[in-house]
C-alpha cells in the first residue's frame, strides 16, 4: 500500500428527505485519531456510528467533520410545542403557591427541552430513517474521498523522502571516504605534535607516547556510526516501500539518524568531517518535518 499523508480534506453535497445537506472532511497531522464533530440539531444520535466509520478509514490525524445543512428555502425550524408549554407553566405556578417560588422567565421558560421543537423532529419514523442512511452513506463516500486525498498527499511525501534518503547515502559515502584516509591523517598529526614536543627537549617515554597515538585513532574512528547509518538507511527504505502506517515508525528511526550523525559531529578528526557531519544533521532534520505527516 502506498504511504498515506494525515493531511487531506474534501466536501460532498446531498439531498435527504428532501433536505440539502453538506459534509467537509478535513484531516491535519497528529500523534493519534482526534475526531472533532459538528451536526446540525436532532442528528447528534449518529455520533457513534460516523466515529465508528471514520476509525475503520483512517489510523492517524485530527479530523474534523462538519455536517452543514441548507436551510435558506425552509420556513423557520423552529416550533412552539403549546401542551409542553402548558404544563411546565402550570407546575411553575403550582411551585409559586406553594413553595413562594417566583414564576421562570420567558427565555427559562423557552430553554427547557420539548418547549421549543424542531420541526423535522415531527418526521415519521421510515422518513428519519431514510435521512440517517443518506446521511451516513454521503459521509462514507466523503472518507473515500478524503482518504484518496491523503494518499494523493503521501506520493508526493514519498517523493520527497528518497530523495532525502538519497541525499543522506550520499553524505555518508563521502564520510566514508574522509573517514578510510583517518589512519594517514591522524599519523601525520601526531608526528608532527611529537616532533613539536621533542623539539622542546622533553623527556617523554616512546610507549606512552604509542598508547597516546592509539587512543587518538579510536576516538577519531567513525566507522561504527557509519555502519549504523547504512543500516538504518536500508530500514527506512524497507519502511517506505510497503507504506502503511509508517508514520511513527519512520519517526524513531529518525531518532537513530541524530544520534549517530551528533557522535559523528563530536568524533570529526576532519574539517571535511565536520562539514558533513552538519549537513547530515540539516537534512535528517528536513527527513523528520516530512515524515510528521505520514499516517
Amino acid at each position: 500500500m502506498p504511504l498515506s499523508s494525515m493531511t487531506g480534506f474534501t466536501r460532498a453535497a446531498f439531498e435527504a428527505a428532501g433536505e440539502k445537506f453538506t459534509w467537509e472532511l478535513k484531516s491535519v497531522n497528529a500523534r493519534g485519531l482526534e475526531i472533532r464533530l459538528r451536526l446540525p440539531p436532532g442528528l447528534d444520535h449518529l455520533e457513534p456510528e460516523i466515529r465508528g466509520l471514520a476509525r475503520e478509514q483512517l489510523a492517524r490525524g485530527s479530523c474534523f467533520f462538519v455536517l452543514d445543512q441548507d436551510n435558506r428555502s425552509e420556513q423557520p425550524r423552529l416550533m412552539l410545542n403549546e401542551e409542553a408549554l402548558a404544563l411546565v407553566v402550570a407546575a411553575a405556578r403550582r411551585l409559586a403557591a406553594v413553595e413562594g417560588i417566583g414564576m421562570p422567565t420567558a427565555d427559562g421558560l423557552l430553554a427547557i427541552p420539548g418547549v421549543l421543537q424542531d420541526r423535522g423532529a415531527r418526521r415519521g419514523g421510515e422518513e428519519v430513517a431514510e435521512r440517517d442512511r443518506a446521511v451516513l452513506d454521503a459521509l462514507g463516500r466523503a472518507l473515500r474521498a478524503l482518504k484518496a486525498a491523503r494518499l494523493e498527499e503521501g506520493q508526493r511525501l514519498q517523493s520527497i523522502l528518497e530523495h532525502q534518503l538519497a541525499s543522506i547515502a550520499r553524505l555518508v559515502g563521502e564520510a566514508a571516504t574522509i573517514a578510510a584516509e583517518a589512519p594517514d591523517i591522524l599519523k601525520a598529526r601526531i608526528h608532527d605534535q611529537v616532533a613539536a614536543l621533542i623539539s622542546e627537549k622533553f623527556n617523554l617515554d616512546p610507549d606512552r607516547l604509542h598508547q597516546e597515538a592509539v587512543l587518538a585513532a579510536t576516538r577519531a574512528d567513525v566507522r561504527e556510526e557509519l555502519d549504523r547509518l547504512t543500516s538504518h538507511l536500508a530500514a527506512a527504505r524497507q519502511l517506505i516501500e510497503p507504506g502503511d502506517g509508517v508514520g511513527r515508525r519512520l519517526d524513531f528511526l529518525t531518532q537513530e539518524f541524530n544520534r549517530e550523525a551528533n557522535t559523528l559531529c563530536s568524533k570529526a578528526f576532519d574539517k571535511r568531517l565536520t562539514a558533513i557531519g552538519v549537513e547530515l544533521k540539516a537534512v535528517i532534520d528536513q527527513f523528520r518535518e516530512q515524515i510528521q505527516n505520514l499516517e
